[in-house]
């Protein structure tokens, strides 16, 4: 797993709007029954994600019969017109949900992160206002959620909100566990957002190898599904995280201990790709780590020539 302890591989959402995830359950099984990994899963925390009360309930059962996830996530969006196409839900009834369902996961013993959207702008009313996605963090914690996902879903933040934000979020919420950052790379500024992100203090983000995951549930094979895709993004090819493999270079480059084996991490992105079929979105997976020393082109006929 290269080091890897907290790994989202699933959507309990309603299989007609998102056909993708209909096997949630299967690959849940898949993960904690195999012989291969199961073993490595004893400190590893996996999450699920579920947006609505039906796919809590799933997660729920899943997890009473000993393969559901460790952790679900729901989200809620502090543009609520946004809140209203994602969920279907008002904030008020958003709210009520939510803390029926943090209490129904901790009484089987999951973990709840609340994650909260449309931080530095809404694709439907344009901007917003960050200081409400603050108020929105700390009533997530007030009501038992485990952390917080901070999440730039189409790709609106810049670098200089991202620090201004986060440098907010700390001032009222100091403990940087509590805290997760989410940047996609539409506008082709993820890893600007995330050095922005660090030298605010925060310490933990989510990314996916190639850029996959995130905002295309939205779309199946190009084309939106019932929700949000039609209006957040116009070509889904666009869409997606921060690349893990791009990031967790960056950060090994600048000296930051991330406890991931980067090598080993290389070679997962390049079988993930080999998986999908077509070139994914990660520079490094081709290019590499930087040299630490001379490389094979350092030949002894250029040694000669310079006197080596």
């Amino acid at each position: 797993l290269a080091g890897f302890r907290r790994i989202e591989v699933t959507n309990f959402g309603n299989p007609k709007g998102m056909p993708q995830f209909k096997d949630a359950e299967q690959v849940l099984k898949g993960i904690r029954s195999s012989k291969r990994i199961s073993h490595l899963l004893k400190d590893v925390e996996i999450t699920a994600v579920t947006i609505r009360e039906q796919a809590v309930a799933r997660a729920i059962e899943a997890r009473k019969e000993g393969w559901g996830p460790d952790r679900i996530l729901q989200m809620v969006s502090t543009s609520e017109s946004h809140q209203l196409k994602n969920s279907g839900l008002t904030h008020k009834e958003y709210w009520a949900m939510t803390e029926k369902c943090i209490k129904d996961a901790k009484d089987v013993g999951m973990k709840f992160n609340g994650t909260v959207s449309t931080i530095w702008g809404c694709p439907i009313e344009g901007p917003t206002e960050m200081k409400k996605a603050v108020e929105f963090a700390k009533r997530y914690l007030s009501i038992g959620a485990d952390d917080i996902e901070h999440a730039d879903h189409d790709g609106q933040a810049t670098p200089a909100k991202v620090y201004e934000y986060f440098s907010m979020v700390l001032d009222e919420i100091p403990d940087p566990t509590k805290h997760i950052a989410h940047f996609h790379v539409t506008r082709g500024w993820g890893l600007a957002n995330v050095f922005a992100a660090l030298l605010a203090g925060i310490t933990h983000y989510e990314s996916t190898c190639g850029g996959l995951g995130g905002q295309p549930a939205n779309f199946v094979d190009g084309v939106p599904v019932s929700g949000t895709g039609e209006y957040y993004y116009k070509d889904p090819n666009i869409t997606g995280l921060v690349c893990t493999e791009d990031m967790v270079v960056m950060m090994d480059e600048m000296g930051i201990d991330t406890g991931i084996d980067v090598d080993r991490l290389l070679k997962i992105g390049n079988m993930v790709e080999k998986i999908v079929g077509r070139r994914l979105r990660s520079e490094c997976i081709k290019t590499g780590r930087i040299p630490k020393g001379p490389t094979e082109f350092l030949d002894e006929s250029l040694k000669a020539k310079l006197g080596k």
